[in-house]
């Protein structure tokens, strides 16, 4: 089968000082692929560079199959990768509906002329994708608030807002760094619900960076550990969890969390 998404290699230099160093991965179709490590290990670094933000000095990312190193992050989100980020990047005046329909703008066909004439395809392509906003918001449990600002939400709302922005355009991967970073115990059960719905009634592959480590390890399927830019674990959570070198890595502490 051939892996949904692939890491072949992957290095990043920064003045001289390497990121990453060889990472190598393999995720298949519809699973939930932990990645943790230490502070500075170099996990939202490894996300930067395969949604295009950064550009690897070696190496290659596919995505199916197909090598998506060098194209844009645009180019790489119009194939179907979505991702999220640690700080909110919602827009704070506008609604919560509004903001999810902004994860739609790759896939937009009609063009310029057909929003200066205000034509019917412009017209069709904005209801439908108001009517996918709405969908995705019942999805992650967020329909009630669509015509609420963005700047009311809660810092655990807007995480909720941010995954519907991510869905909507029914990607076949999403990168989740730290979507439980400051919510209580009573949301990360939540969060862990609605990742385990994602993979499995949409079908999305999910590579999911968290320091909630008690989380990752229930909600993964599989586990890549990073220190200092390169792998040095991967397995199931519970052969993860036993490794030396992730207990060492760790001090033998927050494996156990």
């Amino acid at each position: 089968m051939t892996a949904r998404i692939a890491v072949e290699g992957l290095g990043l230099s920064f003045g001289g000082v390497a990121a990453l160093s060889g990472v190598t991965m393999a995720v298949p179709p519809a699973e939930i692929r932990g990645i943790i490590g230490p502070n500075g290990a170099g996990k939202t670094t490894l996300l930067n560079a395969i949604c295009g933000i950064v550009p690897p000095t070696e190496g290659r990312v596919l995505l199916d199959g197909q090598p998506i190193t060098g194209l844009k992050p645009s180019a790489i989100a119009a194939r179907g990768l979505r991702r999220t980020f640690q700080t909110s990047a919602l827009f704070g005046g506008l609604t919560v509906l509004e903001n999810v329909v902004t994860g739609l703008h790759t896939g937009l066909r009609a063009g310029l002329l057909d929003g200066i004439l205000g034509s019917r395809r412009l017209r069709a392509e904005e209801a439908e994708g108001i009517e996918k906003a709405h969908r995705v918001l019942e999805f992650v449990g967020m329909a009630g608030f669509a015509d609420r600002r963005a700047s009311a939400l809660s810092f655990g709302q807007q995480r909720l807002v941010e995954i519907a922005r991510a869905l909507v355009s029914e990607p076949s991967v999403v990168l989740l760094d730290e979507p439980a970073v400051g919510l209580s115990l009573n949301r990360l059960s939540d969060i862990d619900r609605l990742l385990r719905r994602i993979r499995d009634e949409r079908g999305v592959t999910l590579l999911l960076i968290e320091h909630v480590i008690r989380l990752v390890m229930e909600v993964s399927d599989s586990i890549t550990v990073l220190a200092a830019g390169t792998v040095i674990a991967e397995g199931r959570p519970e052969q993860v969890r036993q490794d030396p070198a992730v207990v060492t890595a760790y001090l033998g502490t927050a494996v156990h969390a």
